[in-house]
């Protein structure tokens, strides 16, 4: 899992949600154009990877399995 994967991932726990929308995600890039693109990948892997659902409304939630990578690192 590359650092701005986890960072994405982190934010969950740190605001103590199971579903954050995509500005809040964009957060885990801080202020850099490039990086905050690379959010769009990044959630874009997470999904596919069954570690987030997309909800709709540029809405992400964070699965099961979302939440056990967190809990192991």
């Amino acid at each position: 899992m590359t650092p701005l994967s986890l960072r994405v991932m982190r934010l969950f726990e740190e605001m103590g949600k199971n579903r954050l929308d995509l500005h809040v995600l964009f957060e885990a890039a801080g202020n850099e154009p490039a990086e905050r693109r690379g959010v769009l990948d990044v959630i874009d892997e997470l999904t596919r990877a069954d570690m987030l659902d997309a909800c709709g409304g540029d809405f992400y939630a964070l699965t099961e399995k979302g939440r056990g990578v967190i809990a192991q690192s």
